[in-house]
């Protein structure tokens, strides 16, 4: 086309190009707004039932909040002074971290073991599948109860079959010095299904020519099991660990229901003082403020751990 000015080139209308971006635009918003609709009664929910109670939980711990309905006002950081300096307090994170560190272990090893067995070929494999997973199906006040009647000193079934060999059973849940321990066998019996079942997984994803080439190198079958399972059931290990370890720090229910933490405090968790201290002696401020120090504590494990894990793979 000739102008005034001289030569232009063919001119393209633009229109049709804006059009369609803004087409595309409102379709993007649409189905954004779709989304946040789609997504509303999970955030609601979010913001209902967690959100919100961490940060009321928060501000509690600043207040003299009481189930009695008196000293509601604002204490500053009275309640996280008393806390860190209530030799109660310590004693049940000791007592916490003491069941974590009895639980955890078996709750491996044996996982672990019963998983190779099953996994070996022992007959009936469906039987022995449902008898080691079956009792992570049951409530925790089934199996208290359960445990309870077998602790018991004068009828219980453990001093029972104990007496068939002269043997005097002791009082399981009533000794301090046996308490805990009672605790830790009943949560490994209850939880350990789910860690085999972890590790049955695992197992059952080994690439069977690892094993053939093994065979054929003329290694035996602890070569194999040093040199190719464990290296092979690393990740689920360190995900049983995280799990266990998670589920050992928060054990409320097993402990308050076979020894409210008793005798004499031997089996108190943190979790179990916290309800005593906000539902017993109606201090939820002071309960709140332990509530949180447990948690910046379990956050600080936890860092520590991802350092850790991140340096680890790094080097490897």
């Amino acid at each position: 086309m000739t102008t005034a000015e001289g030569l232009a080139g063919p001119t393209r209308d633009t229109a049709p190009a804006d059009h369609l971006s803004a087409g595309r635009a409102r379709r993007r918003r649409a189905d954004n707004l779709r989304g946040w609709l789609y997504c509303s009664p999970f955030l609601v929910a979010f913001l209902l039932f967690l959100i919100w109670p961490t940060v009321y939980g928060l501000w509690m711990s600043f207040t003299g909040t009481s189930l009695a309905g008196t000293n509601t006002g604002f204490v500053g950081l009275a309640n996280w002074k008393e806390a860190l300096g209530d030799p109660e307090v310590w004693s049940s994170l000791g007592n916490t971290a003491w069941f974590t560190i009895l639980s955890t272990i078996p709750l491996v090893l044996v996982a672990m073991l019963l998983a190779v067995l099953v996994n070996i070929g022992l007959p009936g494999q469906w039987f022995w599948r449902l008898s080691f997973f079956l009792p992570f199906l049951l409530a925790s006040t089934v199996v208290s109860q359960f445990w309870n009647w077998m602790y018991n000193p004068q009828l219980g079934l453990i001093n029972t079959f104990l007496g068939w060999f002269g043997i005097t059973g002791p009082a399981w849940l009533q000794d301090p010095s046996t308490a805990m321990i009672s605790v830790v066998i009943t949560t490994v019996w209850w939880t350990v299904g789910f860690n085999f079942l972890l590790y049955l997984a695992a197992l059952q994803n080994i690439p069977d020519q690892l094993y053939e080439a093994a065979s054929l190198d003329g290694a035996g079958g602890w070569r194999k099991f040093l040199s190719i399972t464990l290296p092979q059931l690393a990740p689920t290990t360190v995900l049983v660990l995280v799990l266990q370890l998670l589920a050992s720090l928060k054990v409320f229910d097993q402990i308050y229901q076979m020894t409210s933490g008793g005798p004499g405090g031997s089996t108190r968790s943190i979790l179990v003082y916290i309800y005593e201290a906000g539902f017993t002696g109606y201090r939820l401020g002071y309960a709140s403020a332990i509530s949180y120090i447990f948690f910046f504590l379990i956050l600080i494990v936890s860092i520590a751990y991802m350092v850790i894990s991140s340096r680890r793979s790094v080097k490897a």
